[in-house]
């Protein structure tokens, strides 16, 4: 298990990740899949702001990935970031994200950041667990904010200072 930057072969499993979250869980508050050139929009954007996607590879293939970016695009808001992590389907609960986690907290510091933001949904205990793991903290909550599988659902912030 490697934790490395993506390259232009990582792209297809990073959509298909991206995909399965916007299919089946309520982790992208989005409704429609993503098309190859949305992910390659998204990377030359990612590699033209100079900031990282970050994929870990077992035996060859990726299997999850995680990048950040900013959190409001006003300039004091510059030293924030928010971040996301995607683990395969197939690959969840084996400590994946943890390593994809240190790896983007390390990335932040080194690049000068002041503060990491989770935006979560509230019902993803599992994620403010994780999240909690590493020292972040919730620091607002936004009811009924988002819309999706016929329900509302209320957005946590968790923040974690570098």
């Amino acid at each position: 298990m490697i934790i490395r930057s993506a390259e232009q072969r990582d792209l297809p499993i990073i959509l298909e990740i991206m995909n399965e979250a916007i299919e089946n869980t309520t982790a992208i508050y989005d409704y429609y899949h993503r098309n190859s050139e949305f992910i390659e929009t998204w990377f030359a954007e990612k590699q033209s702001d100079n900031l990282p996607v970050l994929v870990c590879e077992i035996n060859n293939h990726a299997v999850a990935y995680g990048t950040y970016g900013s959190f409001r695009a006003r300039t004091a808001y510059k030293f924030s970031i928010e971040h996301s992590i995607y683990v395969h389907k197939d690959f969840q609960g084996k400590g994946i994200g943890k390593i994809v986690m240190k790896s983007l907290i390390s990335s932040a510091k080194e690049g000068g950041f002041h503060t990491m933001i989770a935006g979560i949904d509230a019902s993803n205990e599992k994620s403010c667990a994780f999240h909690r793991q590493f020292g972040f903290v919730e620091v607002g909550r936004i009811n009924e904010v988002g819309f999706k599988f016929d329900r509302w659902l209320d957005l946590v912030f968790m923040q974690l200072l570098l």
